[in-house]
């Protein structure tokens, strides 16, 4: 596969590049391949190169401040993205996060994530897009699409087979080759033959014995090799562990600075002859390459310089969410809910909304619309009745509802030196991301300290997340001074992440505020990689009895027309740094489901999570509607799909069942090493191999209208799919296309998908579905001659609903 066809302003962009490469000395050079700090790389004025500025994230553009005090536009997560299967809304997506990026003055969006959905346990899986390649590729090219149509590079990510997230640093995950062409790189090889990426992200682990910041087949072999692509390779943040390997294995930058193996170290290592100075060179030549494509070089023509038009980030958000919604049960058309009818809305999540997973993909939108906010807004006054039901979180959280606080800096005296307002309890400070007028060498204390006024009267429980010496004050009360030990964890976002622990609980009245203070002892960190300062301020509301909130909710469903409850996953169960121990909703929701349903007959469950839990009462409720994690508008979005103004329009990228039947489950290295001893075999091929049933099937989804297949016709390379709108209301219906070989023969799933594309229609209407097959939906990869086959043969082509719902067929033979 060759690389993109270089235009004339791709070549007048070249020139720029070693006109400016040839005035850089071996210091210079090496130097701008290191991080400068914990987002951007060094300017060089001698050059008119401009600090280049990377940015998480996949759903909104942090920019450089990791805090609330700089807003960001939320999108739902990647998984509710997929959900949507339409490339083009992904596309749309990503013109608004240029936007956004380009607002904060971000050069580059570390991401997409396109590692696949490999085993559900996987605790990172809301920021991936699927379990199935094809439909991650066609996702995540659309998304990178649009945002490089904005003039802002992206780094797609993580490259290769970061499936999970136990011992990501040291695991060595064996992969055979066929398993990583048919299934991990393709996400990648389609995104950069399709969208061109101007990044790629390597990844923190190993990958058959060599980790991947050194990996030479992989990347410089097969990325840049067999498939031309041109652009900058980025480090995972902290994952370059050796200077000579990483450059031999075709790193460009290892971020974040200031100390990484490249800068001072890579330039000795060319005066000590280990590296030559060639070798550097075509490094920084890609780094020049990607700031003359986001216009950080001047001389340069910007690879954009006609910019899409302003998008309006709220609405954006909104139609993706309910174009997301996957309705998996729709028992009697319980839902659109009926006009004039009452709703019992149960649930933690429904007034405080989990709208985004945990991890270095959290961003801090400017407003968050909840499930109780959309519903009360949608419906007559007095038609929604709210009751707790269960909280799902079962520990502390970081400080947010009811606090208005303030970060207080102060020197070694204790002086004031700076301030920054703090929106919630949160501290995160890295690098040179400090308040104004403080520097690392003044600052000695980090004081939060505001106002926090209960919602609920009754013991209080605050606690402490970070490591270090502190001192916590509650309604001038000291609860804590003294030192707080490391949990000892190897991973740092674990650590950081992690479960605050609880210090103190102070008896509190509803409404009545109460001043709060943690002040935090900053330490020197000579030898750490990226000085920071992180901590939080956690709190905890009054524990009520779980049966109590249960017989409220039961109450309240039972004085109800119809009953909605949104259970929910927490950031202890979906985040960064760490897998999850199974796929239960947490605390006492399955409970609380069972005993509503048993209440009130029109039950409605909203679930409110980035990846799949187990649903164990689902046949026993009137209605399933997964949420994924909706972004700010998700409560807003909810509110149309549940009273109908607009049809939920989502289908499962990732298969649902439950844990005791998923066929690859395994995520715990042993010895440092995973083995993925399932080869092609995951997802959905996995479940039809293993003659498995899942709760809910790859693709499947229902919307608020009924759809008759009524002919496939194909010419070999387009099928042609004839659907016919029975319903009474308009709809959009997802044609998904599976091939099956009709000998698949050892070694090779009962079919896959092959293409997909979404029509509408209205009532009594055809349309039509037209889908090319990809050449390589017929090929595999063939590990004696290291090459794609072209596997010859009759196939059948299943056009339909899902995977298990296969509503018609045509035949071919290739």
């Amino acid at each position: 596969m060759a690389g993109p066809q270089r235009t004339p302003a791709d070549e007048a962009r070249e020139a720029v590049v070693e006109s400016a490469l040839g005035k850089l000395d071996v210091d210079t050079k090496t130097r701008l391949l290191a991080g400068q700090d914990m987002w951007s790389l060094p300017a060089l004025p001698e050059i008119g190169l401009d600090s280049l500025v990377m940015s998480d994230g996949p759903i909104g553009v942090r920019g450089v401040r990791w805090s609330a005090d700089d807003p960001s536009v939320a999108l739902p997560s990647p998984t509710a993205l997929a959900a949507t299967w339409d490339p083009e809304l992904a596309r749309r997506a990503g013109v608004l996060l240029a936007q956004e990026a380009r607002r904060k003055g971000v050069h580059v969006l570390l991401a997409p994530t396109v590692n696949l959905h490999r085993s559900p346990l996987g605790g990172r899986h809301f920021e991936a897009y699927s379990e199935d390649p094809y439909l991650t590729g066609r996702i995540g090219t659309g998304y990178v699409q649009g945002v490089q149509s904005g003039g802002v590079g992206t780094t797609v990510k993580h490259f290769v087979a970061n499936d999970a997230e136990t011992d990501r640093f040291t695991v060595d995950n064996r992969v055979s080759e066929r398993a990583l062409r048919e299934l991990y790189l393709a996400p990648f090889e389609a995104i950069v033959e399709n969208a061109h990426p101007w990044g790629i992200m390597t990844a923190y682990n190993t990958v058959n014995g060599t980790t991947m910041t050194e990996h030479h087949y992989l990347v410089n072999e097969v990325l840049r090799g067999e498939w031309g692509f041109d652009g900058c390779n980025v480090s995972d943040w902290f994952a370059a562990r050796d200077t000579v390997g990483a450059l031999q294995g075709g790193l460009d930058v290892a971020m974040p600075g200031p100390r990484t193996v490249f800068g001072e170290a890579l330039a000795q290592a060319v005066r000590d002859g280990k590296v030559t100075e060639a070798a550097v060179d075509d490094a920084v030549r890609r780094v020049l390459r990607l700031a003359a494509r986001t216009g950080a070089l001047a001389g340069a023509e910007p690879a954009v310089t006609e910019l899409p038009g302003a998008v309006d980030g709220e609405a954006l958000a909104r139609e993706i969410a309910r174009r997301s919604f996957v309705l998996v049960r729709n028992d009697s058309a319980a839902l659109p809910l009926k006009p004039g009818r009452t709703v019992a809305l149960i649930g933690a999540a429904a007034r405080d909304a989990r709208v985004l997973g945990g991890g270095s993909a959290t961003v801090f939108p400017a407003r968050i619309v909840s499930p109780l906010d959309g519903l009360t807004a949608a419906l007559p006054e007095g038609a929604v009745r709210y009751a707790v039901g269960a909280d799902p979180a079962t520990e502390l959280a970081v400080a947010d509802q009811g606090f208005t606080l303030r970060a207080v800096c102060r020197d070694a005296n204790g002086e004031v030196i700076g301030t920054a307002s703090a929106p919630n309890g949160q501290i995160q400070w890295l690098g040179s991301d400090l308040p104004d007028g403080v520097t690392r060498e003044t600052l000695h204390s980090v004081e939060l300290t505001g106002v926090f006024t209960p919602r609920e009267s009754g013991p209080h429980t605050f606690g402490i997340r970070g490591t270090g010496g502190f001192t916590l004050r509650v309604a001038g009360t000291t609860y804590f001074d003294g030192v707080q030990p490391p949990a000892g964890d190897s991973d740092p976002f674990e650590a950081f992440f992690g479960t605050p622990v609880e210090r103190a609980q102070a008896e509190l009245t509803a409404g009545e505020p109460v001043e709060v203070s943690l002040t935090h002892l900053v330490e020197r960190q000579e030898a750490a990689p990226l000085s920071a300062v992180l901590f939080a301020l956690a709190h905890q509301a009054p524990r009520r009895d779980p049966d109590e909130l249960i017989a409220e909710a039961v109450e309240a469903a039972r004085a109800a027309d119809t009953a909605v409850v949104v259970v929910a996953t927490t950031e202890r169960v979906e985040s960064e740094g760490f897998d999850r121990k199974d796929l239960a909703l947490p605390g006492r929701q399955d409970d609380l489901v069972r005993a509503v349903a048993e209440a009130n007959p029109h039950t409605v469950v909203v679930v409110n999570s980035g990846s799949p839990v187990e649903l164990p009462w689902r046949e026993e409720v009137a209605a399933v509607l997964l949420s994924w994690f909706p972004g700010q508008e998700g409560g807003a979005a909810l509110a149309d799909v549940l009273t109908g103004a607009y049809e939920p329009g989502g289908r499962l990228p990732t298969t649902w069942g439950s844990l005791q039947d998923a066929p690859v489950t395994r995520v715990v290295p042993t010895e440092g090493r995973l083995d993925y001893d399932e080869d092609v075999f995951i997802g959905y091929r996995a479940w039809e191999k293993e003659g498995r049933t899942p709760a809910y099937p790859f693709g499947h989804g229902l919307g608020y209208t009924d759809w008759t297949y009524e002919s496939a016709e194909t010419d070999g390379t387009t099928v042609t799919v004839r659907v016919r709108n029975t319903g009474t209301r308009a709809g959009r219906e997802v044609v998904q296309l599976y091939l099956a070989p009709t000998e698949p023969g050892a070694g090779r799933p009962a079919r896959w998908l092959a293409g997909f594309a979404g029509v509408e229609a209205g009532p009594g209407e055809v349309a039509e579905a037209v889908v090319e097959l990809p050449r390589r939906a017929f090929e595999i990869w063939d590990e004696t001659t290291n090459s794609w086959s072209f596997v010859k043969g009759s196939y059948e082509i299943q056009a339909g609903r899902s995977i298990a719902d296969r509503r018609i067929a045509v035949t071919i033979n290739v």
